[in-house]
């Protein structure tokens, strides 16, 4: 297979493991907010998003991780020069961050199958933007090939995290408002 086919596939299955990540953590927060329900809304409510979450995570969430490092090992043995380069380095280390932010995302989707939540929603909000950090960097480090812009996007970064948590407030208190 050609270099521009698998370094498409990779692509591909990088964009439908990030859907899986975010939407995901969506239901997580959903699961956490329905075992706060009434008993009655509860019965029905959980059954339902507990099959969601499996089939988003065991369908399209795990084989998308799998196949993105499949074929961005593949993609990589056709650039192994890249990996002089710092730029490639810094990357790598981001993507072993998302493995790890995939990892504990598994700990958490068990813990609320057996309905358990560790976490409330606010701070699951807040996680689901550590997936979006790490896309930001990943994307950005193998776009701009270069460690010497990393550390304005490592400023644009922080930035962006404030913004994030900013919005996450701001909806929060919206919510309270509105009496959610």
């Amino acid at each position: 297979m050609g270099f521009e086919y698998v370094k498409a596939l990779h692509i591909i299955f990088v964009v439908t493991w990030f859907a899986g990540l975010f939407y995901i953590v969506r239901l997580f927060i959903y699961q956490t907010e329905a075992l706060e329900r009434p008993e009655a809304e509860r019965k029905i409510l959980k059954p339902q998003l507990d099959l969601m979450a499996s089939r988003l995570w065991y369908i399209i969430t795990w084989p998308s991780a799998v196949l993105t490092l499949i074929f961005g090992i593949w993609v990589l043995s056709y650039r192994w020069g890249y990996m002089q380069l710092g730029f490639m380095h810094a990357k790598l280390g981001f993507v072993f961050l998302l493995y790890v932010y995939h990892g504990y995302s598994h700990v958490i989707f068990k813990e609320l199958q057996a309905g358990k939540a560790r976490w409330n929603s606010t701070k699951l909000r807040l996680w689901n933007e550590v997936a979006t950090i790490l896309l930001f960097a990943i994307v950005f480090l193998i776009v701009l090939k270069s460690t010497v812009s990393m550390l304005q996007g490592i400023a644009g970064l922080v930035g962006l995290a404030v913004l994030l948590m900013l919005g996450i407030k701001l909806y929060k208190n919206y919510r309270i408002k509105k009496g959610e």
